[in-house]
């Protein structure tokens, strides 16, 4: 996407005059991120500084954002470190071996990848951008076979330049969810992070592609949830053992991320509503119509038949009050798919 004046002027009124640069103490760290894509992830790309604040206001101060790249901008503090190439198209990325260098400086565990703009923007086809995500996603765990992998179905884009690029963003949208579930694994999930619902291009950018501070704000707000389930919080247990007040509690609440045929993501927060910290939680519901769930991240799953009981792992059952965690699921469906209600005990 190339740059004009007027839409430099528009990023200086954005990101202001001011730079900041935060330096994460080496071996400080225990999650290293890497925001992966094209301009809108790093020209100046200010929803990975709204991201960062977010993520350290909430208790995850150890992590590092990583990549080759240097902040380019943004008014508030925060650790710039990116992979966001103005102009880059995932499949020349994929083509040209790019990516492999960059995992090796940087050695990120996460990826936040929001890529393809560029690639719809130049009427490639979904099935030839889904090839180059393929590739990048076997780059991604050829140097480290844990990587956590989430991909943002892009946001939407109306350039007055490209009036069928809305309709070929949306065709590539369609086509992520299916893609993501075939090319997860338990080892190395894929979670699909749906930008594209809600962002509105005449309120939320400032040239119909490229998001204003309300479009920044968006963006770092889908990020959020889906990154933060994947992160250990810092913040000090009281005791090994947390004693649970009589009257705590904990809530749980269902989302569907995204919904393809035969399959569908599902999302579930978990929130602890008692005054005292719970020391682990418990989520069961049952599934109405033989929905079967295939694989589950950041929880511990039984299954019986219909019934379905989560229970927290190791590091997300300490929740202080009023303290949330996510965990999801891939599951199959077919011939209706209501939303399940779960219910969640602190135990």
């Amino acid at each position: 996407m190339r740059r004009t004046g007027a839409l430099l002027a528009a990023i200086v009124a954005l990101v202001g005059t001011v730079v900041f640069l935060i330096v994460t103490p080496a071996g400080a760290a225990t999650a290293r991120i890497m925001p992966l894509g094209d301009s809108i992830t790093g020209s100046p790309g200010c929803w990975r500084a709204l991201l960062w604040s977010r993520l350290q206001s909430s208790g995850h101060t150890d992590v590092d954002f990583v990549g080759t790249l240097p902040p380019q901008g943004c008014s508030i503090p925060y650790d710039g470190d990116n992979e966001g190439h103005g102009g880059a198209l995932a499949t020349n990325v994929a083509n040209q071996n790019q990516l492999p260098a960059w995992l090796a400086a940087s050695r990120p565990d996460i990826v936040l990848m929001h890529f393809g703009t560029n690639d719809v923007w130049n009427n490639i086809a979904p099935a030839t951008i889904l090839s180059a995500y393929t590739t990048l996603v076997s780059q991604m765990r050829a140097a480290n076979p844990a990587m956590k992998i989430l991909v943002a179905k892009i946001i939407p884009l109306n350039p007055p330049t490209c009036p069928d690029c809305g309709r070929r963003a949306v065709n590539l949208n369609d086509a992520i969810p299916a893609w993501a579930a075939a090319t997860t694994t338990q080892q190395s999930p894929i979670v699909v992070v749906d930008q594209w619902t809600g962002f509105n291009t005449g309120t939320d950018t400032y040239d119909g592609v490229h998001p204003n501070a309300a479009g920044d704000q968006k963006i770092s707000d889908r990020w959020f949830p889906a990154l933060s389930s994947l992160l250990p919080t810092s913040t000090p247990t009281p005791t090994p053992t947390p004693t649970v007040s009589p009257g705590g509690g904990c809530a749980a609440t269902f989302k569907n991320v995204g919904q393809w045929t035969g399959g569908f993501q599902g999302e579930v927060t978990v929130t602890n509503t008692g005054s005292a910290a719970t020391s682990a939680w418990t989520v069961r519901w049952t599934f109405a119509n033989g929905q079967q769930i295939s694989q589950l991240w950041n929880g511990a799953l039984t299954a019986t038949g219909a019934a379905v009981t989560v229970r927290n792992v190791s590091w997300n059952g300490t929740l202080a009050p009023g303290a949330a965690t996510t965990f999801g699921f891939l599951a199959s469906w077919n011939g209706a798919n209501p939303a399940p209600a779960p219910t969640c005990s602190p135990a």
